[in-house]
């Protein structure tokens, strides 16, 4: 049997994972890639150490981590999931290590680990890279694709479209007649000038509680003061969540933040009982919630209450300033800043244009597609990465069982 023409348009992780799994007795493959080098996003993935996927097992709860595709995503976790991304990379001599907050990294703590190990197995199926090869569009002709770039032409009998959130190789699948979703930033932190962020940066909070009230949103989990504003898994679940919502109103809007994530009440009670034990101390070296001195200092500050005030001398008014303060405090975001080399995107292809079980465009006959071109992303924590190991394995799974006609 002849082999076929595969074309993997885009030298990312979805690319190169499913050139990897390729049976290259069947299949003569070729990358494309735009950038110089290839794997660019894994490189820099976790601060350069790659963080591989998440340790959630169960399809039914890893979908919940997808804004968008979480229905789409249920049937492909249910076939390759973070399990069996763990147990490919250690069949391939790369140990993969569960930290606390459950994200995966590879022992070595290097990023490289992954892209070695990628390039080997792809070196293997003899994967064919082509880098500084932009593609400008693609044509069916007949049974097969001419892929026209700025280094001449290609023929594909199989197409791999895996090029991430790249505007321009988007506008390729519009005129191809594919539909696609806007692209808006998924993960990005707010930009708030406030006061009380003033001068605390790098300040954190364990666990705090972040609501977008005309959006009915909120968010759990640790929260940051950064130099622009809020970051933080809290802040950044927000930004996911509720992506187009926020860009629709130009990225201004109120926050509703509870720096305790306790209730009112709560706070008040353990504030008070405080008192009753210290009532000689000042309140300016009291410990009375689990924030930093600087923090609890500005929190003072703010409501106007000298720090050398001994607590007995605090008003009951004076309390409920400095829990609103602390517990229900309004900020107001306007704008937003995003991770550039780490970018996401919501937005891309159309989720129904796509056949879940085999990642093909329904529109397209043997035009495969993953990643972040499809309207899919995810909260921090491996997850993008997860997606585009399991779409990317479904395709070769697909191709590899597939008996062409001689």
């Amino acid at each position: 049997m002849q082999k076929k023409n595969i074309v993997i348009v885009g030298g990312g992780a979805a690319g190169y994972f499913c050139a990897a799994n390729i049976d290259s007795s069947k299949y003569d493959i070729t990358i494309l890639e735009q950038q110089q080098s290839v794997l660019q996003k894994v490189k820099i993935s976790g601060g350069g150490r790659c963080n591989v996927s998440h340790a959630c097992f169960d399809a039914r709860e890893l979908v919940k981590y997808y804004p968008r595709g979480n229905k789409e995503l249920r049937s492909v976790f249910s076939k390759f999931q973070p399990g069996d991304t763990m147990e490919w990379f250690s069949d391939r001599g790369v140990e993969l290590k569960i930290e606390a907050d459950n994200r995966i990294f590879p022992v070595s703590n290097q990023s490289q680990t992954i892209i070695d190990c990628l390039e080997k197995e792809a070196t293997k199926n003899n994967t064919k890279v082509l880098t500084k090869t932009t593609v400008k569009n693609i044509e069916k002709k007949e049974n097969q694709y001419s892929i026209h770039t700025n280094n001449g032409d290609l023929l594909a009998d199989i197409v791999v479209f895996c090029t991430g959130s790249s505007p321009k190789s988007w506008k390729i699948l519009e005129n191809m007649g594919v539909k696609m979703v806007e692209a808006v930033p998924s993960l990005f932190t707010f930009n708030i000038k406030d006061d009380l962020l003033k001068e605390l940066p790098g300040t954190s909070f364990a666990n705090a509680t972040v609501q977008i009230k005309n959006l009915k949103a909120s968010e759990d989990g640790p929260l940051l003061i950064t130099h622009w504003g809020l970051s933080g898994p809290a802040i950044l679940k927000l930004s996911a969540w509720k992506a187009r919502e926020l860009a629709i109103l130009d990225y201004k809007f109120d926050i509703l933040v509870n720096f305790l994530s306790i209730s009112f009440a709560e706070a008040e009670e353990i504030f008070l009982e405080f008192r009753e034990k210290n009532t000689k101390k000042q309140i300016g070296q009291s410990k009375i919630f689990d924030v930093t001195q600087r923090f609890w200092g500005k929190i003072l500050e703010i409501s106007n209450i000298p720090l050398d005030k001994q607590l007995s001398n605090i008003s009951k008014k004076e309390i409920q300033l400095i829990l609103e303060n602390l517990c229900r405090k309004t900020l107001v975001v306007n704008g937003k800043s995003t991770f550039k080399d780490e970018f996401v995107t919501a937005g891309g292809i159309d989720l129904k244009e796509i056949d879940f079980k085999n990642m093909k465009l329904k529109s397209l006959e043997n035009f495969f597609v993953a990643g972040e071109t499809i309207n899919i992303d995810a909260v921090t924590g491996g997850f993008n990465f997860q997606a585009c190991w399991s779409e990317a394995w479904l395709i070769a799974m697909e191709l590899n069982n597939n008996d062409w006609e001689i």
